[in-house]
């Protein structure tokens, strides 16, 4: 790709979101919680500003800041996609966080800084510019996950997220230091070049890899660096259980491109096993540990594992079509996300979490519309057409079929069918069980509406996936 002449305004989302998060955090810092209307009112705004100036500046391309900072195209399509998923992450979570006395100024200045902490991850093209985007998205996620004090699961989800997470890192920073020691420089241009041209540091190379692969393992989730994922969705409240989940594996998926495709390339005949086997292992154990969990979070939980598996088959086939498929998963996966946690956001009220499968007993009855939702999101997660769960997994399925891993293949779509019992289960007790309970779910406000437009959007992606495929093509290409 021909890049134009260097520009600050290349970062001007970025600075654009540094100066209103800091603005928010003022704010709050003078008003406490008096005003925190205000403060989700100001948070939106936020988003919304850099989601216009994204749009506005679609198809430029440069680098900025000494090149260690990057502007194409998949930095636009991720960091859209970052600002419309968190958007509607704040919107789901309001009643939620009210009803818990946990609708604090705090949350929003978590969220913004997250924000910035992802599009710098989207968008760096240097491994200290990548690690410091990665550090600013964990420490807001390790707050988020331990801002209800009063609850000791939260409290323990918290510690483990931070201990694991404080190890992933220095594994991460490890192997970057390894390879900056080889190639000397840290710049991913210039460390692919480095690779390319010499041969005789394979070995070290490898095993800097090594702990690069297990960085990015951890903060995808994939097995077996998965242990915190189902304890944090579990643990967290639903609001950043849901925060968690959606956007941060689009910051994650980009940062595995940037690493593994951007700068190292020419070691695929070394990490491509790798995650192969991570892969493998998070689509079989993902899908099989989901059948036993009574929790719908941890079963969720266990559902992003097996989804990782899925995700990670599109980079290891190693082509163009592979990394397209794989975005598009990443798309479509963070949507499905939002709108099953979203369901549950809206079924909750104070003293009742919605939280387990027995919970969504007899809901067709109650709630109609919602039931539906829900029944859409499982059958598009199970990868049933025409829904767009079932056009993602075939699309890394093709890819890997195409570089000739037919194993890994056929275990994706056994894995698929197994774990299409699961989602069924949830369908079966919201359409066959009588309710145990009135469901008080409140669908008619703005968070009902929002959420009705992103299960459809579900819909309509499965009906019409060429549109997104053609924009991760695109991008690829």
């Amino acid at each position: 790709m021909n890049y134009q002449v260097p520009n600050m305004l290349f970062a001007l989302p970025e600075m654009v979101m540094l100066a209103m998060a800091c603005v928010v955090l003022l704010f709050v810092a003078f008003t406490g919680s008096r005003k925190v209307s205000w403060v989700y009112g100001l948070s939106q705004l936020s988003l919304l500003a850099v989601l216009i100036i994204l749009v506005s500046s679609w198809g430029e391309a440069g680098k900025t800041f000494s090149d260690t900072y990057v502007k194409d195209g998949l930095s636009d399509v991720l960091k859209i996609a970052i600002c419309l998923v968190n958007m509607c992450v704040l919107l789901y979570s309001v009643e939620y966080l009210r009803a818990r006395q946990l609708l604090q100024g705090e949350f929003y200045v978590l969220a913004l800084f997250a924000t910035l902490g992802m599009f710098v991850m989207v968008s760096a093209n240097h491994f200290l510019t990548l690690y410091l985007g990665l550090e600013l998205l964990s420490l807001c996620l390790y707050a988020m996950v331990a801002m209800h004090r009063d609850s000791a699961i939260a409290t323990e989800a918290a510690m483990k997220y931070f201990i694991l997470g404080a190890i992933a890192s220095g594994m991460l920073l490890y192997g970057m230091s390894i390879i900056y020691g080889i190639t000397g420089s840290l710049m991913l241009q210039d460390i692919a070049t480095a690779v390319y041209s010499s041969s005789s540091n394979d070995t070290i190379l490898s095993f800097a890899l090594v702990f690069v692969i297990i960085g990015i393992g951890f903060k995808f989730g994939a097995v077996p660096f998965h242990m915190w994922l189902p304890d944090v969705y579990h643990g967290a409240p639903t609001a950043m259980t849901l925060f968690i989940a959606a956007a941060p594996k689009i910051a994650a998926f980009a940062l595995l491109i940037r690493l593994l495709v951007d700068g190292l390339i020419d070691l695929q005949s070394y990490w491509q096993p790798m995650l192969m086997l991570m892969a493998v292992l998070s689509m079989i154990i993902g899908n099989v540990v989901a059948i036993a969990q009574t929790n719908i979070k941890r079963m969720l939980a266990y559902s992003t594992i097996s989804h990782v598996g899925f995700l990670l088959m599109g980079v290891l086939a190693g082509t163009q079509a592979g990394y397209a498929a794989s975005m598009f998963y990443t798309l479509v996966y963070a949507l499905m996300t939002l709108g099953s946690f979203g369901v549950i956001l809206l079924m909750s009220r104070y003293g009742f979490e919605a939280d387990n499968i027995d919970d969504f007993k007899g809901l067709s009855k109650q709630h109609p519309w919602l039931a539906l939702l829900m029944l859409i999101l499982m059958f598009s997660m199970a990868g049933i057409p025409p829904l767009a769960g079932f056009y993602a997994k075939l699309g890394v399925v093709k890819a890997v079929v195409d570089a000739d891993m037919l194993a890994v293949a056929l275990v994706a779509v056994v894995m698929s069918v197994i774990g299409a019992f699961y989602y069924l289960r949830v369908i079966k007790v919201m359409y066959f069980d009588d309710a145990e309970h009135h469901h008080e779910a409140n669908t008619s406000g703005s968070a009902g509406f929002v959420l009705s437009i992103n299960t459809l959007l579900v819909l309509a992606l499965g009906i019409f996936p060429g549109l997104l495929m053609s924009v991760c093509s695109t991008v690829f290409s």
